[in-house]
């Protein structure tokens, strides 16, 4: 072969591979792309998206109230609810079973002291972080003293997990529907002042075992593993664990 052959020959093998790699580069920008898309177009959507009606609540009188517990925390017994705004069945724990605590005289007597504790789990396979972020948004009601009304706003609001109800948007909103200082509550919510004492929850759940919510812990003996439990049953623990001494 010529020597002016070779350099022809070799010229196009050096374009075919320039060619092969700039169709690397494009196939590699074109996936970087998308995966872009598909991170943020949930922010963008749900930045995009009105605040839509929030419904006030009624504000409950609760007992002995301090931050998101009531009770003495010196009580003979300790009853600790792991939960999740976004689940629809600790909605309906919070209706019956905790009000029907509340208006005995387990607490106000000091033999009871309740503890909410974050669960956040739903929003863990989901592009959304609204399980994070009302759990970030109840803690920062709590430093203003308002946890348990905010708590009620985020269950009488709730329609559906990662449907939008617990938006940024909204979760402000219900802030301002209960009168709270903004500005305290945004720069707390901004910065996720909380993250490490909801993370500590979440990790000692893990400890217990936790697996879904409602988990009801009665001096850390669960009650009904993956059940929601009835008035009746938490009674019973109760009872039972004053009877042995607490």
């Amino acid at each position: 072969m010529s020597t002016s052959k070779r350099e022809v020959v070799k010229a196009q093998r050096q374009r075919r591979k320039r060619q092969q790699r700039m169709k690397t580069f494009v196939i590699i920008g074109v996936i970087g792309l998308i995966l872009i898309a598909l991170f943020i177009s949930p922010y963008i959507v749900n930045a995009l998206r009105p605040v839509g009606a929030v419904t006030t609540i009624t504000k409950i009188e609760r007992p002995l109230v301090d931050g998101r517990t009531m009770g003495d925390p010196n009580a003979p017994v300790v009853v600790e609810v792991f939960e999740d705004f976004q689940c629809p069945r600790c909605k309906d724990y919070s209706d019956t079973v905790e009000k029907s605590l509340i208006e005995s005289d387990y607490i106000t007597s000091g033999q009871v002291y309740y503890m909410f504790r974050h669960y956040p789990f739903i929003d863990q396979n989901s592009a959304g972080q609204e399980s994070h972020q009302a759990a970030n948004a109840s803690m920062c009601a709590a430093e203003q003293g308002a946890f348990w009304d905010y708590h009620d706003m985020l269950f009488v609001n709730w329609n559906g997990e990662n449907q939008g109800a617990f938006i940024d948007k909204r979760l402000i909103a219900f802030a301002e529907s209960l009168a709270l200082n903004l500005e305290q509550f945004n720069t707390c919510f901004k910065d996720n002042k909380y993250e490490s004492e909801i993370n500590s929850d979440y990790d000692l759940g893990q400890r217990y075992g936790v697996n879904g919510t409602p988990a009801v812990f009665v001096n850390e003996t669960a009650l009904t593993p993956g059940l929601v439990p009835g008035y009746d049953q938490l009674k019973q623990a109760i009872d039972a664990a004053l009877a042995g001494g607490g």
